[in-house]
């Protein structure tokens, strides 16, 4: 399509202060039939992915990055962390960068801040700067005329931490033209003191107090009848000015259609009540999991399935769940739970770890108002208050060593250590962890640490081979293995892979190629193929290992194997048998996907219905991606509140939960999981 240079001012400005948060796209998606052989032609057929087919090329280009603003997906959480001098956020890079990326895709170097510093007083009030905004804007709404383009903001959350003011905005840019709307710019004026704590699903520039959002590779592009969400945390907002908010897009000639009613809260299950803290049951130690073949297995013998999610946040500087700015924790967990999951997988920060160790606490950024009970907790008590009220609703919770340092783009550093995390700091954190919780088998696993990765021509990567070298991730996960289980023998250990992989071992063996076309490339932690020359050893702790690839879609990156008419099959064997799938399949170990998801729309969704197929049909232990709403390159299980489910997305993992006789099945072999599920022994 040719596009003309054009720029409009959209002329519909709908402003909200409801105190939900705008959805996620509530874009239709054609519904797929799906068979044991695979996902049936219309997946394929639609006039949706015949679309997206047409125009993949151009859609993705050689320099995709959706990453731009994201804890990943992805990562950490579409989180970019700012200090209050520095309001500028520039657009940050992919998280997900494969040997195709060029080398100059790097991050700008953010720095990762908490909302204060010393423990706050509980308020039960809305801070000063959600007031004003109020009394400036009033309850009503404010609507310009247009039947083109809309740009709707709302303020759904303000609260104070004692120290600072803090406000939430989320906006949406909602096309009902008949044509596409090819890149947007929206402006919105607040503080002159503003700051960005945190965004997902944008860029943005802030300077004296007039606001620049840009979108982020996914949500550039908004097709007719489609929408973008983006959000953001400010710091010290002071007046948000929403009357003068605008929006300017480039995009094709189109025909007026007629407008939406901009309604949030389709597609989603209404915000429960705050729920009260469950009583805690006292640890146990009779559910301990271990391996056979390649199954997980309990006590007994019989085989289970983790079938759980990811909630990140304490790997970003907000040393607890990111999104306890808007929803309550205890209901949080409780839903996570009757919702089905079965594990939580928690990402977290080497540095943080070993704050804790030696009695330093970082302060957890929540919204004291909404979570009062949290207040007068230090950042360690509000962990061990999650491990409680987990066990209490029956969710078993495994570790992830995100990153080395906090820091909301962490995990884009290749290895296990940085700048003053030392390898050492990074297997004393997992060491100390191991001893604190022994006794305690809430927390039956450790996933050592999240995507090791790195090109051919990087310098440090992590490498897989028979070595002792300091890159090479194979011998340092033995390493950490051991620094766990040597405290605690119980636990499973989770091995992930790293990027690249020679394609000769006998001429490159040892990684000494700089050249990327003498490597298999993948996903960062989704290359496990140097497993089959040189697996872990754990001697007498073999039985605690299960390895741990990540899988994402062309939303996410154009893999070699998205271009083209890909199948389940061409996908089984051009990229999970090899990188990992072999593993099971030859019973060396059992695998779980620590991480996997993302958009509910196409060409996502063609990926991720045949993903689900071989996690339904080999039964594959899994951990979703994500929780979080604020994962720029995927979106969330919940919406913008971090309380409404998005029912389209949650039904699609639904189908690889574990379930008996209409039951969800906890780890747990006396606790529920949940309200609609069952324990383990029963």
């Amino acid at each position: 399509m040719k596009k003309i240079s054009m720029k409009c001012i959209s002329a519909a400005l709908v402003i909200c202060l409801s105190m939900t948060a705008c959805g996620e796209r509530s874009e239709p998606v054609p519904e797929i039939a799906e068979t044991s052989a695979g996902v049936s032609s219309e997946v394929t057929d639609s006039a949706e992915t015949s679309s997206a087919a047409s125009e993949k090329e151009d859609f993705f280009g050689n320099d995709y990055d959706p990453f731009a603003d994201d804890y990943d997906p992805y990562g950490d959480g579409g989180a970019v962390t700012v200090t209050a001098d520095n309001a500028h956020i520039a657009e940050t890079e992919n998280t997900q960068a494969p040997a195709e990326q060029k080398e100059t895709d790097k991050p700008a170097q953010t720095t990762v801040t908490t909302a204060a510093e010393t423990a706050a007083k509980p308020s039960s009030e809305t801070s000063s700067a959600t007031q004003s905004t109020k009394a400036e804007t009033g309850s009503a709404s404010e609507e310009k005329a247009s039947e083109d383009v809309e740009l709707v903001i709302s303020v759904p959350n303000g609260w104070n931490d004692g120290t600072a003011d803090y406000s939430q905005i989320d906006g949406t840019v909602k096309n009902k033209s008949s044509a596409s709307v090819d890149g947007w710019t929206a402006t919105i004026y607040v503080g002159k003191s503003a700051s960005v704590e945190q965004s997902w699903n944008c860029g943005i520039e802030l300077k004296d107090g007039k606001m620049t959002v840009t979108p982020v590779e996914h949500n550039k592009t908004i097709t007719s009848g489609g929408e973008g969400t983006f959000g953001m945390i400010l710091k010290n907002p002071g007046d948000i000015d929403t009357g003068k908010a605008e929006l300017v897009c480039s995009m094709g000639a189109f025909a007026a259609s007629s407008s939406g009613s901009g309604s949030s809260g389709s597609n989603g299950t209404p915000p429960a009540a705050p729920v009260q803290e469950k009583d805690v049951p006292a640890p146990t130690t009779d559910d301990w999991l271990s391996v056979k073949g390649n199954k997980i297995v309990d006590s007994s013998g019989r085989e289970v399935w983790l079938t759980g999610v990811n909630w990140f946040g304490y790997n970003t500087g907000t040393n607890t769940f990111d999104g306890l700015w808007a929803c309550d924790l205890n209901t949080s967990l409780k839903s996570i739970a009757d919702h089905g999951f079965n594990l939580l997988r928690v990402p977290i920060s080497a540095e943080l770890i070993n704050n804790w160790s030696s009695g330093n606490y970082p302060t957890a950024n929540f919204n004291q108002a909404t979570n009062s009970y949290l207040v007068g907790m230090n950042s360690l008590e509000i962990f061990d208050y999650v491990i409680g009220q987990c066990r209490a609703n029956g969710i078993k919770i495994m570790i992830d060593i995100h990153s080395a340092k906090t820091d909301a783009m962490g995990h884009m550093k290749n290895m296990w250590y940085e700048g003053n995390v030392t390898e050492k700091d990074y297997l004393a954190a997992l060491s100390w962890m191991a001893e604190r919780y022994k006794n305690d088998d809430t927390i039956i696993a450790y996933d050592l640490k999240n995507e090791p990765h790195g090109k051919a021509n990087e310098s440090p990567r992590a490498k897989w081979d028979n070595s002792k070298d300091n890159d090479n991730w194979k011998y340092v996960a033995e390493k950490a293995a051991k620094a766990v289980l040597g405290k605690n023998p119980n636990v499973l250990v989770m091995v992930e892979g790293i990027e690249i992989y020679p394609t000769d071992i006998k001429s490159n063996g040892d990684f000494g190629s700089t050249d990327p076309s003498d490597y298999y490339s993948t996903w960062w932690g989704g290359n496990l193929r140097g497993v089959k020359n040189d697996p872990i050893d754990l001697g007498k702790y073999q039985n605690k290992i299960v390895y741990s690839p990540h899988d994402y879609g062309p939303a996410v990156y154009q893999q070699e194997w998205f271009k083209g008419d890909y199948t389940y099959n061409s996908l089984y064997k051009d990229a999970w048998y090899d990188n990992w799938f072999y593993i099971q399949d030859e019973n060396i170990a059992p695998l779980l996907i620590g991480e996997w998801g993302g958009f509910m729309t196409q060409p996502n969704l063609k990926w991720m219905t045949y993903l689900r197929q071989l996690i339904k049909e080999k039964r594959i232990n899994h951990t979703f991606w994500c929780f979080n709403a604020n994962s720029g390159d995927t979106g969330g299980l919940v919406k913008d509140d971090f309380t409404t489910w998005d029912n389209e997305k949650y039904e699609f993992v639904k189908e690889v939960l574990w379930q008996e006789d209409g039951k969800f099945v906890g780890l747990d072999h006396e606790i529920p999981l949940g309200s609609n599920g069952k324990a383990l022994g029963k």
